[in-house]
């Protein structure tokens, strides 16, 4: 917080300066305009995301999820697949609940469920979805769709191949040192905000380079071949780690590439990127987070590939 209050405070006082330079390189210009409508675009959701992943976390405890969850493992991960979309959050938000849902008894397969649907299908990211790409539904009802078959079907896999062996960190005790609710909501808010914005101008800043640097050439040869275009969204999800929340105002930014692509982008993203692998491995350990990635990359990729062509097809 103190790093962003000053980092504020600097650029205001320089704005002027700054706005002169930009101003006067027509490339840095472009640039600037690109990442500035991605993050203008993308704010209002991000906060509207943050601040009821807060009250979530405030008012739906791990221990009362774990209530909810059958003992059955098929009817567990149903259940857990559609909680997810009820419960708004990033992903950031979703794997402490889902280590939580772990540790105390419930189905293992659920917790991995509910972790791969919250931050993917809940309402704050569809809508955004629809914002960022209008007169496209079908993106939206794509991005669902694939992305709750991703969670379902990682979940069907781990009650067949998940060992609870490799879960190998132990959860500390949250309530050891109380707190209100208040204050669990706004330290909460406060952790994915910063989070989250973190990631976001990260890849609005992404974005801004791909547009001025990426010669039109090399889009023109991805859209051309759509396996290739596939793979490289894939892995620039992995890469540029973005909030699920605002990961669609980037990928609509790049509208010189087919839909196809884009949703994979957007299905992959909030599944299995670089800061997911670093926060499962501080919560599960290595010996989960090594196996749960490669699985959870592969099932995505695969999911919004077919569903894509059945929905959005080549365009």
């Amino acid at each position: 917080m103190h790093v962003l209050v000053i980092a504020v405070l600097a650029l205001t006082l320089a704005g002027t300066t700054v706005r002169s330079a930009v101003a006067g390189t027509p490339v840095v210009a472009t640039a600037a305009t690109v990442f500035c409508g991605i993050f203008v675009q993308a704010l209002p959701f991000l906060v509207l995301g943050v601040l009821i992943s807060g009250l979530v976390a405030a008012v739906v405890t791990p221990e009362r999820l774990t209530r909810w969850v059958p003992h059955h493992p098929a009817a567990a991960v149903v259940v857990a697949g559609v909680s997810g979309a009820a419960l708004p959050g990033c992903e950031c938000g979703s794997v402490p609940i889902a280590r939580r849902l772990y540790s105390d008894g419930a189905v293992g397969a659920a917790a991995v469920t509910f972790m791969l649907a919250a931050p993917a299908i809940n309402p704050v990211v569809l809508v955004a979805t629809a914002v960022a790409f209008p007169g496209e539904p079908a993106m939206v009802f794509a991005r669902c769709a694939a992305s709750f078959l991703t969670a379902l079907t990682v979940g069907a896999l781990w009650i067949r191949f998940g060992q609870p062996r490799w879960i190998t960190r132990k959860m500390p005790d949250l309530h050891a040192h109380g707190g209100s609710r208040w204050a669990v909501f706004t330290e909460a808010a406060r952790h994915d905000f910063l989070q989250a914005a973190s990631f976001l101008v990260l890849g609005a800043a992404a974005a801004a380079l791909l547009h001025i640097v990426v010669p039109s050439w090399m889009y023109d040869h991805l859209a051309g071949h759509l396996i290739l275009g596939i793979a490289v969204m894939a892995l620039l999800a992995v890469v540029l780690s973005l909030c699920s929340e605002a990961d669609a105002f980037v990928a609509a930014s790049l509208s010189m590439l087919p839909l196809l692509p884009r949703l994979v982008f957007l299905v992959v993203g909030p599944a299995v990127d670089l800061k997911l692998f670093a926060m499962q491995v501080g919560m599960f350990g290595r010996a989960f987070a090594v196996r749960f990635a490669p699985l959870t990359f592969v099932v995505a990729t695969l999911m919004a590939s077919g569903v894509g062509l059945l929905i959005v097809g080549n365009r």
